[in-house]
C-alpha cells in the first residue's frame, strides 16, 4: 500500500507556531511529524466527530459571505 504525501496550509496563531516551532528544533524533531501523529491520536481516541462539532461546522457553513467573482482582482494577489 502506498500513502501519498500532501501539502496543507493551517492556519494559526503565530504566538502558538513560534513556540511550537522553537520546541521542535531544540528536541530534533519534525514539526510536520508531530502534526501528523497529533492527528493519529486524535482519531484514535473518537474517529467520529462530536455532533457539538458537527453542528458548529454547519452554522459555519451557513453563515452570511461575501461573494467574491475574481479574488485576485478584488485583494490583487
Amino acid at each position: 500500500m502506498v500513502f501519498e504525501m500532501v501539502l496543507k496550509t493551517f492556519n494559526v496563531q503565530e504566538e502558538t507556531y513560534l513556540k511550537f516551532s522553537r520546541f521542535c528544533k531544540e528536541h530534533g524533531i519534525s514539526m510536520s511529524k508531530q502534526i501528523e501523529l497529533f492527528m493519529h491520536a486524535v482519531m484514535a481516541e473518537e474517529p467520529k466527530a462530536k455532533k457539538e462539532y458537527l453542528e458548529k461546522l454547519d452554522k459555519i457553513r451557513k453563515g452570511k459571505f461575501i461573494p467574491i467573482e475574481n479574488f485576485t482582482e478584488r485583494y490583487g494577489l
